[in-house]
């Protein structure tokens, strides 16, 4: 059985980071286990930088957000040194063959995810634990944090429901979600939000304001809209899809700069999706509209019971592959099981709202728009 195990918490923070590493710690000191936990995620690991996890330090982190371990975003196959990327993969190896580590058990999102297939790659025994408030990893139902997350967004859209009556106007609720829209879309539907708009489909704006203004002739003088930050028009859909083929036929030799290049500038111009969208409803309905980003609010603060839970139920799972000697796995919810799936099933792939789930048929059947 395996006697000395090593954690760390990659990629962006998420509330019930820290009830994970208490359902894996406790369940691992139960069965005689080292712990080990390495600093900043990946980091930790290429530059040996840990500490001993003791009993003393799982006490009283169930309910406190982000990660004692702390976290980056930086991976070992891509660690930026003076302006150059290098590959540091064999560091992060050796530091696990250094403390002669049984397991490793890696915590974070989709980049975690692949690289926690590579090192597995690499020989090493890992599993690992699905993190992400946008929940946005294949083959698990939900991550750690989006429940928190949903709950957070879904609050301040309650919020501003008073402010957007009181002034009759247009208040659109900016929310995280670069290319899926499962935060968006349940805090929408949980918020009584009018419209909602999320990357999978993409919106027309003029269909947008002719529902806003059929709200007001129904005497209904606001509407509130929860928007993907990663939401699109189908202009801009089309033009991106367009620019995107351009840049992969003319990557060739000296083009390949150039016009990579132009299609950052070009990205760079519609950064501002929601600024776009709040001018262009103005102009079209004649009423006032206010954004209200929430951004890195729907990151922080304490876990909610539903993500406490699940973080233990996947933390002690865990700990239960490495007794068995199964690694290679991540830890997944299937409906109400809690299933081991191999790692090469979840590198590299997005898990995306599909057009027929059931949250965008209850939207439709409320009234709610979604902008197509």
């Amino acid at each position: 059985m395996a006697k000395h195990i090593g954690i760390l918490t990659a990629g962006s923070d998420a509330p019930g980071l820290n009830a994970a590493i208490r359902g894996i710690g406790k369940a691992a000191q139960s069965y005689g286990m080292q712990v080990t936990g390495f600093h900043d995620g990946f980091v930790g690991l290429v530059k040996d930088q840990s500490t001993p996890i003791e009993s003393s330090a799982l006490s009283g982190i169930l309910t406190s957000g982000g990660t004692f371990l702390g976290t980056s975003r930086e991976m070992p196959n891509q660690v930026v040194s003076s302006g150059k990327t290098k590959d540091m993969t064999a560091a992060a190896v050796a530091t696990y063959q250094r403390h002669k580590l049984d397991a490793l058990v890696c915590l974070g999102g989709d980049e975690t995810q692949q690289m926690a297939h590579l090192l597995s790659q690499h020989g090493l025994n890992i599993i690992s634990l699905p993190k992400a408030i946008d929940n946005d990893i294949a083959e698990t139902d939900t991550t750690i944090g989006f429940d928190t997350a949903v709950g957070v967004a879904a609050e301040a859209i309650d919020r501003l429901h008073s402010t957007a009556h009181s002034s009759h106007r247009i208040i659109i609720v900016e929310i995280m979600g670069h290319d899926t829209g499962w935060l968006a879309l349940g805090a929408g539907i949980a918020g009584g939000a009018d419209v909602i708009l999320i990357p999978e489909i993409p919106y027309d704006v003029e269909k947008i304001a002719a529902a806003i203004l059929e709200r007001n002739q129904k005497g209904k003088r606001f509407s509130l809209i929860a928007v993907s930050e990663g939401a699109m028009s189908k202009e801009n859909v089309n033009f991106f899809a367009n620019a995107r083929k351009m840049n992969a036929r003319l990557r060739t030799g000296d083009a390949k700069a150039s016009v990579e290049e132009r299609l950052e500038y070009i990205e760079s111009r519609f950064t501002g999706n929601t600024l776009l969208l709040a001018n262009r409803l103005e102009a079209l309905t004649q009423l006032d509209a206010r954004i209200t980003i929430l951004g890195y609010l729907l990151r922080g603060g304490t876990p909610n019971a539903h993500d406490r839970m699940l973080a233990t139920q996947l933390g002690t799972a865990a700990i239960d592959l490495v007794k068995a000697g199964r690694f290679g796995f991540m830890v997944g919810v299937h409906g109400r099981d809690i299933v081991p799936v191999p790692l090469d099933r979840v590198s590299g792939q997005h898990k995306t709202i599909p057009l027929d789930h059931p949250w965008l048929a209850s939207a439709r059947q409320v009234g709610t728009s979604l902008g197509d």
